[in-house]
């Protein structure tokens, strides 16, 4: 056998030499005969027969030198590399205790294994010789084991001191150091057949026996060591990964090379998730120099200037690094090809059996090496694509929050900004991922088309030029959906301006039963953003079905195209252009994604770009840089016209001339609407200047300035009242006393440090002006602006903020008081008098003040009291002690942590979106689904099935292609392969054979072109089906989203920041419409075609399904260990964007007080410190996305290599069928792609349904108010108005103090009623039970007779009327602020602004005929103050209820205006 061997081998020799030298001459001879050489190299080194240098078995067991050279020194080098992965892991900083006792076995088990091998060499010299094998062989093999051990041991101890140290360490590591096990065991077995310890003794061989049983002894020791690893620190495996006092390892910074690529810095964030221990942000691993925000701003900084172009400065700073990824991707696009090449070439070999084994060996190892080259190169190349990405966002978010601080008086709605942060920064960053694939993917078209033209020559133009013709089409498509992208945008930046006015004014809503109006008002914008949005998901489906289904048309045009041109169809020719046109779907189907992508990311661009080209606050322009003329000047103004738009089209305010002298009291006094606040705004650079010049006296302080409507943050008493300065205990005491609040602060839980709600809606209009006024003093400026801080409080108070505050501690300051209390300013110094926003005078209060309408006696003397020292509004019905214990801790925390959900998504997740989309419709989905796959497969079976019926009736005339025996049967290696000739021969002259008949192509071609027909049918269903679909699915989702917030109780709202809430309407939301449908259908197309693939693959190869368990188990435990973490990540992901949403939202309410306080500084390193918690998460997710998919990518190399490998040796015992071979091989490629792609997929849709279930949480589990039981009592009922309690008892909570203890009172109708006691007595709880804010304990209120409990909330609330402390306006006009439910016609809404003075107003405002003309700007920014307070009352006028409520409404309005509704209502 072995001479038969060599003969047959030099004849082989002999032919290819002769050959050889006829072509190509001395230098192919010598490349072969260099070839050849490497059997010979390793026969020498095996001391074997070059024939056969490899032998798998010898005897009855294993080859020796297969042994060592397979089963021990590749294990050993996997071990090597594996465990220098590990050995630039940190050490952990507070590494006391020594290590574990199973740490120590383990380190002291390795260090024998690294000497026992080098001991082994010793006997190998002895005579007459150790055996088994050649001293050469067993010299590489003790060199590798010693190294491998060496290196081992070293990772070890590097693990020992690190946070691995906890635990028993990677198990990946474990189990690799277990692999050589079997070389020694079947080491051990040839020792005992070969009878080492039989006499004579022979010193060499019992040594060696000796050793192989110590190493076998220590590597039990080892896994001992892992498996119980003992210790006296019970329970140390349960101890947690990450020390509370512990910051986490810092990502990727300072590893070796090796641990870059397998991204072994993740494991202690992965055993973290996996332990279940990621539950903040801080838990997870640090960024990287390069990615953290400081670093990030600086470096865009220096390439950014005002007015730059957005993308330019992008690329300045992050695109040069950007483009040379580019090359990765090239020379990853190229590895791509190589896979089907060298398989090719590999079936080529075992099929010809006459190319010498090296040549197998290069093929097999070239396949290997290809594919895990491509796989790193492919891996790393999206992963520096992804910190591309971030380092981009970072830049972005970062001169994003910096335009915010810098913005004029021109700002956008807080709901328009919120999408630029969290929508259209992340759509532009889509550019990264889709630019490189804009060049890849159309050149992996032309090289498949070259390959194309080289298997059917012309034929292929016919389909090429319908794929062109399809460019067109793609085109219109393509301009179509960007059009569309821009409008709804627009939508849904209106939607969540809409919605962040409706969270702002809650309490109004409630109080005045507008829930159902704004509600519709929001659905309404949601129906035209979704209308936008279907338009884009089905022309999506229209682009994704042509591309799609151009594979399956352009077969049947070249095959057609082909017949015509007179040649014959064969195997070789249909699959390998089939399999070539496969190849097109990659491409051809991502290319309207990544143009989609871009397309998406240029609208986006131009959203920011327009956003950071708004106009500057430029301070140094706005005021003059001459001081002024006088020394003891402040302020000067000098033909000064502001306005708040900068091309004067509003309200106009003008300033001919206006000085004032430091330390002096000015008083502003005028109408509503004539332009006091204006005036206040234009000093504090508010307003545009348009002509004139501003001068003040020591700019650079700053100012106090305290405006009308309080800016408070959610924070505690004190932190609002500090703003960053350093506390001083003697000044705040001091501040404190002024400002009047020792007196509220003696009764909340926790005095100064109890946290007030988001806009300080824990407490009542006069707390609030007063804590604002506090921050304002406890700044200590040279100059105030306070804005009648006087209007929410009572005269008492009134009376001690005036001399305690501002004529005391503020006495040495320059104060401009802007007040409708005339007899406050009686020791002004100067008082102005502003009318239609022009100074008509100024002088002393002896003059000015008698030209001001004089307050009313009645409301002077007996009038409403507006707030006693600590009386809470109504709007926000008061706070009384028992209420605060309710909502806060005793530690006065009001802000509960978000929640976070834990674990693998729950069932009721999926079956909540599964309902979402409609059980009929997601039964049609997975119908259509399976129909086209199943159809797809159908049609590559017809195609089979003709070309055999072809082969039996034609094989007497085939042209002879082949010289293999084994390419005549159907399964041939090139049904789905490429050959070698195919590739690389010109098809020129074309192979002739006999005409096909007529008949048979025409009933081929017609079942065939019927087959994938109808699958272009499926495919059009499936994909018009699934849009329509996830389009139901969006809509119902934020249905009941807003259904159930608008229906939550207040207190939620008071503990709950807006940000969080918008955080869903705006990310979650966006998610669900676009994300998510994206992710599930990759999905569902992997697992159609993962099932179409086993179905082929049961039918055509049994055998192979056996690989499927024991892969399917290791995909699983990969998989698991990844979403541990992958869920948590995207889970805190969703976290730390609230914050940034909230701190956005609070920037914008508060500029003017940030900018005069100088407090911009801190607050952009605030937004730094969230925007680096936020891109920890998403960093960590992009990197353990990676971690998952390199894992996944070589273990499908490995599969690959496993089967090659397996074939060769087969080759080698003459067993190989290279047809069935080849087939195994392609479908292993297909089977580790689909179930790579499904892993992914899966984990990336469990993801994305976070969002689903943030959105599930808000839509179940949010509490709902009380709504009672409808009555048939009409829309009338309430005709007399008579209000009685009978014994109401009303406790906030189990085990508080009664608020309402058996109250018992009767108002008959007509009756005005008004309520007086202490702070805390019970005032506003009496309207909590009114308005069923609160529930009582027990009793009930009766309004005419009518039980209000067994009433439906919109029937008692319409029905009652309240004129809230706080004015609310959304955007929209005057009738839609008026009149939310469009109930009323022009007269009614003109005779109500008439009654409340607003008439005029309005008509001087408005240039469009109407009442309902004028349009608000959001929350009454474009508005004055006074003119936004009476709105409320003509809202009421409206409403001709019979019980009103009425509490402090005096805060914005002059007194006349005040005693007014009471007078004509």
């Amino acid at each position: 056998m072995p001479g038969d061997g060599e003969t047959r081998g030099e004849k082989q020799m002999e032919r290819r030499v002769t050959s050889v030298q006829k072509s190509n001459g001395e230098t192919s001879y010598l490349s072969t005969f260099g070839e050849a050489s490497m059997e010979r190299l390793l026969a020498q080194l095996c001391g074997s027969s070059a024939a056969w240098p490899l032998p798998l078995w010898e005897g009855d067991t294993t080859g020796h030198c297969f042994t060592q050279l397979v089963l021990s020194a590749l294990p050993h080098a996997l071990l090597a590399v594996l465990s220098a992965c590990y050995l630039g892991t940190p050490r952990s900083p507070d590494y006391i205790l020594p290590c574990s006792p199973g740490w120590r076995l383990r380190l002291a088990a390795s260090f024998l294994l690294s000497v026992f091998p080098l001991l082994d060499l010793l006997p190998v010299a002895l005579p007459p010789g150790a055996g088994p094998g050649p001293i050469g062989l067993e010299v590489l093999e003790g060199c590798v084991a010693a190294v491998a051990w060496i290196s081992h041991s070293l990772a070890l101890w590097v693990l020992s001191h690190s946070s691995h140290g906890h635990s028993r360490g990677p198990l990946a590591l474990a189990l690799v150091a277990l692999l050589p096990a079997p070389a020694l065991v079947l080491t051990v077995l040839w020792h005992c057949q070969r009878g080492t310890l039989l006499p004579p003794l022979l010193p060499g061989p019992v040594a060696r026996l000796c050793l192989l049983i110590l190493q076998l002894a220590a590597l039990l020791a080892y896994a001992l060591g892992w498996a119980a690893p003992g210790g006296p620190r019970e329970p140390w495996a349960q101890e947690p990964l990450l020390p509370e006092d512990q910051e986490p390892e810092v990502a990727e910074d300072g590893e070796s090379w090796l641990s870059h690529f397998s991204y072994a810095w993740l494991a202690p964030l992965l055993a973290r998730g996996a332990c279940g221990e990621l539950q903040q942000p801080q838990d997870i691993c640090r960024l990287p120099h390069r990615l953290h925000p400081t670093y990030l701003a600086r470096v865009f900084q220096s390439h950014w200037q005002e007015g730059a172009r957005l993308w330019r400065a992008l690329y300045r700073a992050f695109g040069r690094c950007y483009l040379t990824l580019g090359l990765l991707k090239l020379v990853g696009t190229m590895l791509g090809f190589s896979g089907p090449l060298l398989l090719s070439l590999l079936v080529g070999f075992l099929e010809e059996g006459q190319e010498p084994l090296s040549h197998g060996l290069l093929y097999a190892l070239g396949l290997a090496s290809g594919a895990v080259l491509g796989a790193v190169l492919q891996n790393q190349y999206g992963y520096e694509v992804c910190k591309v990405k971030l380092q981009a966002r970072g830049a972005v978010l970062n001169i994003l929050y910096r335009k915010t601080l810098q913005l004029g008086p021109s700002r956008p709605p807080t709901g328009e900004a919120l999408n630029l942060l969290g929508t259209d920064s992340e759509r532009l960053l889509n550019f990264a991922g889709s630019f490189h694939e804009a060049w890849g993917l159309p050149l992996q078209l032309a090289i498949t088309l070259y390959m194309l033209y080289q298997q059917v020559g012309v034929a292929f133009v016919g389909g090429l030029i319908l794929a062109l013709l399809l460019v067109p089409v793609n085109k219109v498509i393509a301009t179509r959906i960007m059009a569309s992208n821009q409008e709804m945008l627009r939508h849904k930046d209106a939607r969540v301006k809409l919605v962040t006015e409706l969270l702002s004014g809650i309490r109004v809503i409630k109080l005045c039963g507008w829930e159902q109006a704004l509600g519709a008002r929001v659905e309404a914008c949601r129906a035209r953003e979704l209308g936008r949005l279907r338009v884009i998901k089905y022309l999506d489906a229209a682009c994704v079905y042509l591309w799609a289904a151009l594979p399956v048309v352009i077969s049947i045009v070249i095959f057609i195209t082909y017949v015509l041109m007179g040649h014959q169809l064969t195997a070789t020719k249909v699959f390998t252009a089939l399999a070539l046109v496969r190849m097109l779907i990659l491409p051809l189907n991502n290319f309207p994604w990544v143009i989609n992508g871009l397309l998406e990311a240029k609208v986006s661009l131009d959203r920011i770009q327009l956003f950071l080209d708004l106009p500057n606050h430029n301070p140094q322009a706005y005021y003059s840089p001459d001081p002024p003329t006088e020394p003891s000047t402040v302020l000067e103004l000098h033909g000064a016209l502001f306005s708040w738009d900068p091309v004067g089209t509003s309200q106009e305010t003008f300033i001919s001339h206006l000085e004032v002298k430091k330390g002096m009291l000015v008083g502003i006094v005028g109408k509503v609407g004539c332009g006091k606040s204006s005036l206040l705004a234009a000093i504090a650079g508010e307003l545009h200047r348009l002509r004139g010049r501003v001068v003040v006296w020591g700019l650079s302080k700053g100012f106090g300035l305290a405006t009308q409507e309080p800016w408070i943050q959610f924070a505690t008493i004190r932190d609002n009242i500090l703003f960053g300065k350093t506390f001083d205990a003697q000044l705040y005491k001091e501040v404190l006393e002024a400002c009047a609040l020792n007196d509220d602060l003696s009764i909340l839980p926790a005095g100064d440090q109890t946290e007030v709600g988001e806009k300080g809606m824990t407490l009542s209009g006069g707390q609030r002006a007063r804590i604002a006024l506090a921050r304002a003093v406890y700044q200590e400026k040279e100059l105030y602006l306070l804005d009648d801080p006087l209007a929410a409080v009572d005269a008492d108070v009134a009376n001690h903020l005036l001399h305690r505050c501002i004529l005391g501690m503020l006495s040495h300051s320059t104060r401009l008081l802007c007040t409708h209390r005339t007899e406050y300013l009686e020791r002004a110094d100067v008082v102005l008098l502003m009318e239609a926003g022009r100074l008509i005078q100024a002088g002393p209060p002896s003059e000015i003040l008698p030209l001001v309408q004089p307050v009313p006696k009645a409301w002077a003397e007996n009038g409403q009291k507006s707030d006693s020292a600590t009386a809470q509004s109504v709007q926000n019905p008061e706070k009384t002690k028992e209420e605060l214990e309710e909502e806060q801790s005793t530690s006065g925390g009001l802000l509960q942590e978000e929640s976070k959900k834990e674990g693998a998504v729950a069932l009721h997740v999926y079956q909540a979106y599964w309902k979402a989309v409609g059980q009929g419709l997601a039964l049609a989905i997975l119908f259509s689904l399976l129909l086209m796959q199943a159809t797809r497969n159908a049609a590559d079976w017809w195609l089979s099935h003709w070309i055999s019926q072809l082969k039996a009736e034609n094989s007497s005339q085939e042209v002879q292609a082949s010289t293999s025996p084994a390419s005549t049967g159907l399964f041939s290696p090139q049904l789905l392969l490429f050959s070698p000739g195919n590739l690389y021969t010109p098809v020129f002259p074309l192979p002739k054979a006999a005409p096909n008949g007529s008949s048979d192509i025409h009933f081929y071609l017609t079942v065939y072109a019927t087959i994938a027909g109808v699958n272009s049918l499926c495919t059009l269903l499936r994909a018009v089906l699934f849009a329509a679909g996830t389009l139901e699915a969006a809509a119902t989702l934020h249905r009941r989203l807003l259904h159930r917030v608008l229906m939550a109780p207040v207190t939620f709202f008071n503990a709950t920041p807006t940000g969080r809430i918008l955080n869903r309407f705006s990310s979650d939301v966006a998610c669900v419409d676009d994300s998510l449908p994206f992710i599930l259908n990759i999905l569902l197309a992997n697992a159609a075609g993962l099932l179409g693939l086993l179905a082929v693959l049961g039918s055509g190869l049994p055998w192979l399904l056996l690989l499927l368990p024991p892969l399917s188990i290791i995909y699983y435990h990969v998989q698991r260990h990844y979403r541990a973490s992958s869920r948590e990540l995207r889970r805190l992901g969703s976290l730390t964007l609230s914050p940034l949403y909230t701190h956005l939202a609070d920037t914008l309410a508060g500029l003017s007080v940030l900018r005069a306080t100088g407090a911009t500084y801190r607050f952009e390193e605030e937004n730094q410190r969230l925007l680096e918690l936020n891109q920890r998460c998403q960093f960590a997710t992009s990197a353990t996305m990676q971690w998952l998919d390199i894992r996944l990518q070589l273990m499908g190399a490995a599969v690959v290599s496993a089967i090659a490998g397996i074939a060769l040796v087969q080759h080698q015992q003459g067993l190989a069928n290279p047809g069935l071979v080849g087939l195994s091989l392609s479908y292993a490629l297909s089977l580790t792609g689909l179930l790579s792609g499904l892993v992914s997929s899966f984990t990336q849709t469990e993801a994305m349904l976070v969002s689903v279930e943030r959105l599930e949480e808000y839509s179940c589990d949010l509490p709902q108010e009380p709504q009672g039981q409808p009555l048939q009592l009409g829309t009338g009922w309430l005709t007399q108005g008579g209000v009685e309690f009978q014994d109401v008892v009303l406790a906030y909570r189990p085990g508080l103090p009664n608020a309402l203890d058996g109250v018992t009172f009767c108002v008959q109708p007509g009756e005005k009623l008004g309520i007086v006691g202490r702070t805390g007595s019970g005032k506003s709880s009496l309207l909590l039970v009114l308005f069923r804010l609160l529930e009582p304990s027990s009793g009930r209120v009766l309004l005419d007779g009518v039980d209000i409990s067994q009433l439906e909330l919109a029937q008692l609330r319409s029905q009652l009327a309240i004129i809230p402390q706080e004015p609310f306006l959304f955007s929209g006009t005057v009738r839609e602020n008026l009149d939310p439910r469009g109930l009323h016609k022009d007269r009614a809404l003109w005779q109500a602004l008439e009654q409340c003075h607003l008439s005029e107003v309005v008509w001087m405002v408005s240039w469009v005929r109407g009442a309902g003309a004028y349009l608000l700007g959001r929350g009454s920014c474009c508005v004055w103050p006074g003119l936004s307070s009476q709105m409320p009352r003509s809202c009421v006028l409206m409403r001709p209820q019979q019980v009103w409520t009425r509490r402090q409404t005096s805060c914005s309005s002059r007194p006349s205006a005040n005693a007014l509704p009471t007078r004509q209502c």
